[in-house]
């Protein structure tokens, strides 16, 4: 039966992990940003040894569930002595890095063929006409093609991001306690699943709100005037 005395109690449990909600979510955004550029550039190059490692690694991550590749993260890498002995063990050692890494992964691959898809669409007349005045590919890519091809994939990126806030979910299973698993222990202490979930769907809503405003507003910012 619906109690909503347990209400407050569901919402100051729960809200203990937003901010770690958060934390995860834009930290596994921005890495899976940062990695998207250079795997799109290698997914669009005319190299075929720099093509097909990525197109692989794209087909692997893309094909397989994000709950999958957070277990191999965090239970495989540990594994490998040469992982353990390095710089990088104190980090993923940590069940919240290694899902930020894992998540950000996820992201990257997804987010890379995005971009690689907006500059195969891009007529390559562009690309001739910059070497035509002696532009640096280097300089024209950044100065020509990437603008265009962000400001295309814009709300696709919009969207990316609230589905890595979706994908951090998955992070209390790894014993991360963001909201889902603090809502989780709670129910466990309560059996009062309604209220507590409602309370975490709700936050979660409101979240993807706040993503989606500042993505329009990033749109409006950048959008060709008269169109």
């Amino acid at each position: 039966m619906l109690s909503f005395d347990l209400f407050l109690p569901a919402f100051l449990t729960v809200k203990d992990g937003f901010i770690l909600t958060v934390l995860i979510t834009v930290a596994s955004f921005a890495l899976g940003q940062v990695l998207a550029l250079p795997l799109a550039l290698a997914l669009t190059s005319s190299r075929r040894s720099l093509r097909v490692p990525v197109s692989t690694y794209t087909f692997l991550i893309r094909g397989s569930p994000l709950l999958v590749q957070l277990f191999i993260v965090y239970y495989g890498l540990g594994q490998i002595d040469l992982i353990r002995h390095s710089f990088l063990w104190p980090v993923l050692r940590s069940p919240i890095y290694c899902a930020i890494f894992a998540i950000g992964l996820n992201s990257a691959a997804y987010s890379a063929e995005l971009l690689a898809g907006a500059i195969r669409q891009l007529p390559a007349g562009q690309w001739e006409a910059g070497q035509a005045l002696g532009l640096h590919r280097v300089v024209l890519l950044l100065k020509i093609i990437l603008p265009q091809a962000y400001r295309a994939i814009l709300p696709a990126i919009a969207n990316e991001l609230v589905l890595v806030m979706k994908g951090s979910t998955l992070a209390s299973a790894v014993t991360v306690m963001e909201m889902t698993g603090a809502a989780r222990v709670f129910v466990a202490r309560t059996y009062a699943p309604f209220e507590t979930f409602l309370i975490a769907g709700t936050l979660y809503l409101l979240m993807g709100a706040v993503f989606g405003r500042i993505f329009r507003f990033i749109e409006m910012r950048v959008a060709i005037p008269g169109r």
